[in-house]
């Protein structure tokens, strides 16, 4: 009788889940799914970063370092790949910029401006050749309400960025003398010293320059090393004018991801949809023992009332919601989905002593399962334990096995995707025997949910070398409980260094890890930090200054429980 309650129970849940997702829209997970373009001149670990995203006729334009070509999207979910032989896309840090009815393309250190009216073909034409921009790096090309036009670039001898007006009527010729418009960071060490004897001081180089403008106010963000974490995030810093002075945001840094399945979310920059939500575009980060490898990660943002900018960045590597209207709150697009797949068991046809099975189920890109060969028919399955209900599935292939320069049709991975409650009798879940596009980490929806206790993928082609997956994430909903809210806990200032606060919970049953939240305010717990077995940790706050409130939210495969906001004593 108890088993046919607790299965009347999972239907109910799996229903509902139909209806949830239906409602709620399509959903995409970090990194972002794009088909690349490798060029001969590089290896096929390539590091795409430096993220610029433009909204133009309609269509969203990605642009990105390494990238051999860009993205164009109707809707931030499906991406197409467009080469430009006319552009220098293997130049570092480009940005883009509408400006009348042309969008506009730069990168570092060229000078020379490029612009068309139809960059879905991919035909741009010379606009013309700047000096100032041949010998800038990391800038950006802001324009204001009013049609002037920005530049803004790193500084290394004074605390603050380099702004140039440009004119917009002349080949965006520079206009006047260049202003140093006055960043002031208070949390940052104090300047050294340039050289013995110098009046000058010496700061770190801007990085990553961008700029919004938001009821009135002047969002200047930029790249900042966290060196505890040893990733970059971007902070952000306001002024009522576009040159400044600006002032070190409250909220800062505004986008960060210091630990997780991928890391990072700086270097990037911040845009509005065609329906007026806020998005933060970045650049994310492997696991240092695979070596540094960056992709892209797409995160909600927005401003609050009180005119903080955020990104959500807390559990940014699972799906969220990319809705078709306004949304009024970044929590929305939860579709309430977890990970299934965390350390769960597995088989395979044949694997390398080297690269088990568990490898592909450890959350970690650094390790891989591999089988023995790239033949048809070589496979790899996991076992849930029991039903679940599965809404979507990402993996990740090892591009070192591949040694790919070139994306066309030969080099794609075909491959089954296969579904069943007993292992004996499968079910089709997903065909790509036939796949056409060169694709590193695909991400799929279902579309309609399924419950099953086992998934398996069966190899049809790979590109060359063996079988690989560095990781399959399979993310739905168990069949069993939540964890238990996590409600008691202690928040304790450090006193010997006050930016320190130590956070310690007893550690709890049926827990896979614990979301610790916290911010300067109870409703603005902006900041983030993930974590699996360990409960006592110490969180360097951005601002030793201020009163901190903390939460700790407990998750496991079945959901995540949102505990008590508290202040930190």
């Amino acid at each position: 009788m108890g088993i046919k309650i607790a299965y009347i129970l999972l239907v109910i849940t799996f229903v509902l889940g139909i209806q949830v997702s239906k409602l709620s829209g399509q959903t995409y997970c970090n990194p972002l799914n794009l088909n690349s373009q490798y060029s001969s001149n590089q290896s096929s670990n390539p590091n795409i970063d430096d993220p610029t995203v433009v909204l133009y006729k309609d269509n969203y334009f990605l642009f990105a370092s390494n990238a051999g070509g860009y993205w164009y999207s109707g809707d931030l979910l499906s991406w197409k790949f467009v080469l430009a032989p006319d552009l220098p896309l293997e130049k570092s840090q480009p940005t883009a910029v509408v400006i009348g009815d042309w969008l506009y393309f730069f990168t570092s250190f060229t000078g020379t401006m490029y612009r068309t009216k139809d960059p879905i073909s991919g035909k741009w034409e010379v606009y013309g050749n700047s000096m100032l921009l041949s010998m800038i790096g990391d800038f950006t090309i802001f324009v204001d309400t009013d049609g002037k036009v920005y530049s803004y670039y790193g500084c290394t001898n004074n605390d603050g960025v380099m702004s140039r007006e440009l004119d917009a009527k002349n080949q965006l010729e520079p206009l006047g003398v260049p202003i140093v418009c006055k960043k002031t960071n208070p949390l940052m060490k104090a300047l050294t010293k340039s050289k013995p004897n110098s009046a000058k001081t010496e700061s770190p180089g801007v990085k990553g320059s961008w700029m919004n403008k938001y009821n009135g106010k002047y969002y200047y963000q930029c790249a900042e090393l966290n060196k505890e974490f040893n990733n970059y995030t971007d902070a952000v810093y306001v002024s009522d004018t576009p040159t400044g002075p600006f002032v070190y945001a409250a909220n800062n840094p505004f986008s960060n991801r210091p630990e997780g399945f991928l890391r990072g979310a700086g270097n990037g920059s911040t845009f509005a949809d065609k329906y007026g939500n806020w998005w933060h575009i970045a650049t994310i980060t492997t696991p240092a023992n695979r070596g540094f490898q960056s992709r892209l990660g797409l995160f909600p943002a927005g401003f609050d009332k009180d005119g903080n900018l955020f990104a959500k960045t807390d559990f940014g590597d699972y799906p969220i919601i990319i809705p078709n209207h306004k949304f009024t709150s970044v929590d929305k697009l939860d579709p309430e989905w977890a990970l299934l797949s965390d350390n769960l068991t597995g088989q395979a046809s044949s694997s390398l002593s080297s690269s088990p099975v568990a490898s592909a189920f450890d959350e970690n890109l650094g390790t891989y399962w591999s089988a023995q060969t790239g033949k048809k028919g070589e496979w790899l399955s996991v076992d849930f334990g029991s039903v679940c209900s599965v809404n979507a599935f990402q993996l990740f292939f090892p591009e070192d096995k591949t040694q790919i320069i070139k994306s066309d049709t030969a080099h794609t991975r075909r491959y089954l995707v296969e579904y069943s409650i007993d292992k004996r009798n499968w079910k089709k879940l997903s065909d790509k025997t036939k796949n056409l596009e060169f694709q590193i980490n695909p991400y799929e929806e279902l579309k309609n949910p399924v419950e099953t206790r086992y998934l398996k993928i069966t190899n049809y082609r790979v590109p060359n070398g063996p079988f690989a997956i560095a990781d399959l994430r399979i993310f739905g909903n168990g069949s069993h409980r939540k964890p238990k809210k996590v409600n008691e806990f202690r928040a304790i200032r450090d006193y010997r260094d006050p930016q320190a606060i130590k956070v310690s919970w007893k550690k709890q049953r049926n827990t896979t890890g614990y979301n610790i939240r916290y911010g300067a305010d109870k409703d603005k717990l902006y900041h983030s930090l993930l974590v699996y077995k360990n409960t006592r940790l110490t969180i360097h706050c951005p601002d030793k200054s201020k009163i901190y409130w903390f939460q700790i939210d407990a998750f496991n495969e079945n959901g995540v429980s949102p505990g008590k906001a508290m202040l930190a004593k």
